[in-house]
C-alpha cells in the first residue's frame, strides 16, 4: 500500500453504523452503557490523494463533522484533523501511518470532558465498499486505552 495515497478509498457516500459508550472514558464493559446510531458521510480525496475530506451527518443526534486528512511526505505520515459542528472548532490532530497489513493508526492528544487524554483512532476492515474506524482514548499515557467508539462504513451504490 502507497501510505502516500492510503485514503483513496475513502470516496463517495457512505451508510454510517455508530456505536459508542455512553460515557467514553468509563472502563467498564457492559451493553448497556453502549448507543448505537445511524450517520451518512460524504467523502472526497484532493492533491492527488494526498488529502481527504468528509462531512458526516448524524440525522438522530442533531450533530454533524467533519475530517480533514492531510499527507506530509517527509514525514511518511497522515495528520487527521476532527471539526464538530457543536463547537465550531477544530480539534488537535492525531498522526500515523498505514501499515504493510491496511491498518492506519493515529494517535495524539487531546482533551475530554476537562481531562488530558491521548486519542487513538484506527482504520482497519477496509474493502472496495466498506471500513471500519474505531476510537479509544488514554488516561495513563498509553498503558490502557478505552475503545468508545465504533464506525462500520458501507458504500451506497453510486
Amino acid at each position: 500500500m502507497d501510505n502516500s495515497t492510503a485514503f483513496d478509498f475513502f470516496t463517495g457516500t457512505y451508510d454510517v453504523v455508530n456505536r459508542w459508550r455512553t460515557d467514553f472514558l468509563d472502563p467498564a464493559e457492559g451493553a448497556d452503557r453502549w448507543e448505537e446510531f445511524p450517520g451518512v458521510t460524504r467523502a472526497s480525496v484532493h492533491f492527488d490523494g494526498r488529502a481527504s475530506f468528509d462531512e458526516i451527518t448524524f440525522p438522530t443526534k442533531d450533530f454533524a463533522g467533519l475530517t480533514l486528512r492531510l499527507y506530509d511526505p517527509a514525514a511518511d505520515a497522515w495528520s487527521l484533523y476532527w471539526a464538530s459542528k457543536r463547537t465550531g472548532t477544530l480539534f488537535p490532530p492525531v498522526t500515523g501511518r498505514f501499515g504493510t497489513d491496511g491498518t492506519g493508526v493515529f494517535r495524539g492528544d487531546d482533551e475530554h470532558d476537562g481531562r488530558r487524554i491521548r486519542a487513538r483512532f484506527i482504520w482497519s476492515e477496509i474493502t472496495e465498499n466498506s471500513a471500519h474506524w474505531e476510537q479509544a482514548f488514554s488516561v495513563d499515557g498509553e498503558q490502557t486505552w478505552i475503545t468508545n467508539w465504533h464506525m462500520h462504513f458501507t458504500r451506497r451504490p453510486a
